[in-house]
């Protein structure tokens, strides 16, 4: 079992953070994959010290932007 928190890397997702991890299911958060879940006792997991990138984060609308939304015409 991973513990919280570890570092990992996974031949196809990259490198991600441990969420949970139980006798059953390993959650783990990968940067550009999401969160994945997978069976632990078939995951093949290399425990690293490198951190994954932190995410991008999404642009934010200021204060007073809003859409222009057009009539149909009939």
């Amino acid at each position: 079992m991973y513990e919280e928190g570890q570092n990992v890397k996974h031949q196809q997702y990259g490198l991600g953070t441990i969420l949970a991890s139980d006798e059953e299911r390993t959650s783990i958060e990968f940067v550009e994959h999401g969160t994945k879940k997978f069976v632990s006792s078939m995951v093949v997991l290399e425990l690293t010290d490198e951190k994954p990138p932190k995410k991008a984060r999404k642009a934010r609308r200021t204060k007073g932007t809003t859409t222009k939304r057009t009539k149909k015409k009939k």
